[in-house]
């Protein structure tokens, strides 16, 4: 998985800070969305964060798009 990838969630996974769902369980399951960064170092340091790949999903209606952190066992690949 690389940055520009475009995703689908696969799984149900919740959410509580989505912009037309404040502080309500969200469920994202099917959401489509793009890879817009794949965390694996810190200042030149190798890390391993719980959910590595950061992800931007449009919202319409909202000022800006929904952005998560995720595994990569939740989502699945759509196009390159």
């Amino acid at each position: 998985m690389k940055v520009g990838d475009r995703i689908r969630i696969k799984e149900s996974v919740i959410f509580y800070h989505h912009p037309l769902h404040k502080n309500e369980a969200f469920d994202a399951k099917g959401l489509e969305g793009e890879v817009v960064k794949v965390l694996s170092d810190y200042k030149g340091r190798p890390i391993s964060p719980n959910f590595p790949i950061q992800a931007e999903f449009p919202v319409e209606g909202a000022k800006r798009p929904f952005k998560a952190h995720l595994q990569a066992s939740e989502i699945e690949v759509v196009a390159s």
